[in-house]
């Protein structure tokens, strides 16, 4: 028998129960993994409450997206030339990193073997369960509007897991960053090589005065008309643009709009290539994952509620 964390009904928190079921088999081209750590994001808190469909025939429904953990078994076959472990052929005890993997809140998981990647032995469980998501998510919108060395990048929401991560990889593309976020944020910010600024009224000036040179790129990640508004103030070309928040108002602004929303760019094939460098980055050092808080997966609970509180500071993750 295993666990796994299912939503019983549609709603807060208190709708997560921890089951126990069988051990998961894996089939042709699957490995199962022994999970160490798995992330907690905001579409978790969605899928839970219901945002993205609220039919009772889905209940129970399992909850999680990304985890890093032990190989424990390997399917009859692999037949994806890419799927490798540290050594070779993907193999029981390889340590690895899974995403999409689809509801990672459990003790063990059996996952596509063309969803997983060697996890760097210098990186800490947690931070490995909680890279891939934000980090794919950065490299998508990077991509998408074509961030290179001498650009000066925008990035409104810049302390949250997407904007951390995407201060640290647009650095590492040669640009500079200016980042909004509030004042308790901005050391953080400025220790990433990002230039900070306060949003709420009189963003655009604030930006203008520390990039009067203009802003050649703005990355929306918290989906307000003021992040809207500025972006359109300060960006000439709206196909340099880009959000995963604002559903609304992007399309009809004629901006990238990204992610899983309706009508957004999923970005599968940018997001899958992304994930050996995200992991090979962070196992140099080179990337940074910040942990707020981990949980046993009997707290999932108590994960969802700081998940949906003011910004914790870092991702939160449940270690089965």
């Amino acid at each position: 028998m295993t666990k796994i964390v299912v939503a019983t009904a549609y709603g807060g928190p208190d709708v997560l129960s921890v089951v126990d079921v069988e051990r998961p088999e894996p089939g042709p081209d699957e490995v199962r993994v022994a999970v160490r750590a798995a992330g907690v994001n905001p579409a978790d808190l969605k899928a839970r409450a219901g945002l993205f469909g609220d039919d009772p025939a889905h209940l129970p429904r399992r909850l999680g997206s990304e985890a890093a953990g032990v190989v424990t078994g390997v399917g009859p076959t692999i037949s994806s030339p890419r799927v490798s472990g540290p050594h070779g052929p993907v193999a029981v005890g390889d340590e690895v990193i899974a995403y999409r993997a689809a509801g990672a809140y459990a003790d063990e998981i059996v996952v596509p073997a063309s969803s997983i990647v060697a996890k760097p032995q210098e990186l800490g469980w947690a931070e490995a369960g909680g890279l891939l998501l934000t980090g794919a998510t950065a490299v998508h919108l990077l991509t998408a509007t074509d961030v290179a060395a001498g650009d000066t990048v925008l990035v409104h929401g810049g302390s949250g897991g997407v904007g951390l991560m995407l201060v640290q990889l647009a650095r590492l593309r040669g640009a500079r960053v200016v980042a909004t976020a509030g004042p308790g944020n901005h050391d953080r910010l400025r220790d990433l090589g990002a230039e900070p600024v306060a949003y709420g009224a009189g963003l655009v000036d604030r930006v203008r005065t520390v990039a009067p040179d203009g802003v050649d790129v703005a990355l929306d990640l918290v989906g307000t008309d003021e992040a809207m508004d500025v972006s359109l103030a300060l960006v000439a070309d709206r196909r340099r643009i880009a959000t995963i928040a604002n559903f609304a108002r992007g399309p009809r602004e004629g901006v990238a709009v990204l992610g899983g929303g309706p009508g957004a760019d999923p970005g599968t094939e940018i997001r899958d290539a992304a994930r050996s460098k995200l992991a090979q980055l962070a196992g140099d050092g080179l990337l940074r994952v910040f942990v707020a808080a981990t949980f046993p997966l009997d707290r999932v609970a108590d994960a969802h509620r700081m998940a949906a509180g003011a910004h914790p500071g870092g991702k939160i993750l449940l270690v089965p």
